[in-house]
């Protein structure tokens, strides 16, 4: 789709409104994992270092509404201003008096952090009031928040009516990257999916099956694949209800698409008993747990996917959390990454597929790891994102 982006706009000493996903893990009070307060620095410095009054929105956590100063943006505020090496004033609310004092004396150059539009029904209702109540604070919109784009919210798709929008440059590079998987893959073109159920994954499937010419199949999900064909998986995570595999089965048949299946696992008596972790055949899993691809699948999967053009990897192989069930993931995260090193377009979906990225070392050597998790989900099924739809 067709929409702006800053390249389209002059933003000195304008007042401008930037929602970005500063929604990051905390404990004890404080910022726990910086990958997406790193993620809008550049956005940031950007519009700072143009003489925009740049006015930050976000949310954290799900408070219900209601104000709860265990989901306060204050210690993002205080992460931001030590990341970005200048002050960054945390406003104590996103709409009124207070928030409309602090926007009226910005200097141009000056960055601000309203508090959680969440402590608000008004934002996850899209209250069109509550949505001119944040709009009336800046004079431009920019969405640079892929990660919340599925959500039809205030701050997200209701103020992009109110206010001229453009697409901050993180919103810009999570299209780029995203969009070229379903509009201009180059071949072979491998999906590596894992993830703990297929039902939760076959909009993904049905949308990618017409595009890609192999999936590589782990985590829970290879379990129902695995049972719908007719295999004994044991106490393994897997889905109830087979149809849906069967049915992925069935048209990946009909249109030519390769589902790589493991051959082998990593199995143990329950999820807590690592100690006795061991790799066995398929036939002889009895009444062990699946946790993980065994070592010939993951050498299998990783021939396959050191010879595409493009990869998107959207979910680990197996509880990558420990250290036991974690190699089926390293392995084939380092066969996507010589598949980059050798020309390949290598995108990691949000999640749980980027958290095991940055886990295990290999987030630094793909083309992309996108910020976006239901976002990147929703996106890659074909869906029309909100947040991204109003910018249009």
């Amino acid at each position: 789709m067709a929409f702006k982006t800053l390249d389209d706009v002059v933003v000195h000493g304008k007042r401008v409104l930037v929602r970005e996903d500063l929604n990051v893990p905390m404990k004890d009070g404080a910022v726990a994992d910086f990958t997406r307060i790193d993620a809008a620095l550049p956005t940031i410095t950007r519009l700072s270092r143009a003489g925009a009054r740049v006015i930050l929105l976000s949310h954290l956590g799900r408070p219900d509404g209601k104000r709860n100063e265990a989901y306060s943006l204050r210690p993002v505020a205080e992460a931001l201003s030590e990341r970005l090496g200048f002050p960054v004033m945390f406003i104590h609310d996103c709409i009124g008096t207070v928030a409309h004092a602090a926007v009226s004396e910005m200097n141009d150059g000056a960055v601000i952090l309203l508090e959680n539009v969440r402590f608000h029904a008004g934002e996850e209702q899209n209250d069109p009031t509550f949505a001119a109540q944040l709009a009336a604070l800046g004079e431009i919109y920019i969405n640079d928040a892929f990660g919340t784009a599925h959500r039809a919210h205030a701050s997200t798709e209701g103020i992009a009516h109110l206010l001229p929008s453009y697409a901050g440059p993180l919103m810009a590079a999570e299209l780029s990257a995203l969009g070229s998987l379903l509009t201009s893959p180059e071949k072979p073109y491998v999906c590596v999916i894992g993830g703990a159920k297929v039902k939760d994954k076959v909009g993904v499937f049905t949308n990618l099956i017409a595009r890609v010419d192999a999936f590589c199949i782990g985590g829970g999900m290879a379990n129902t694949f695995l049972a719908a064909q007719g295999f004994d998986v044991g106490k393994s995570l897997r889905d109830e209800d087979l149809a849906p595999a069967k049915s992925i089965l069935s048209l990946a048949e009909e249109r030519g698409v390769v589902l790589q299946l493991p051959t082998d696992a990593v199995v143990a008596p329950s999820f807590d008993a690592d100690t006795a972790a061991h790799v066995v055949n398929l036939a002889e899993i009895g009444t062990e747990m699946i946790l993980d691809i065994g070592p010939a699948t993951s050498s299998a999967y990783a021939r396959v996917i050191e010879k595409a053009k493009t990869i998107v990897f959207n979910g680990p192989m197996g509880v990558y959390e420990k250290a036991s069930y974690r190699e089926g993931t390293r392995v084939v995260g380092a066969a996507i990454a010589r598949a980059t090193s050798l020309g390949a377009r290598t995108v990691v979906g949000g999640g749980d597929a980027a958290a095991a990225a940055q886990m295990l070392g290999f987030a630094s050597k793909v083309s992309h790891v996108s910020t976006g998790g239901g976002a990147t989900l929703e996106f890659l099924e074909g869906a029309t994102l909100p947040g991204v739809a109003a910018l249009g």
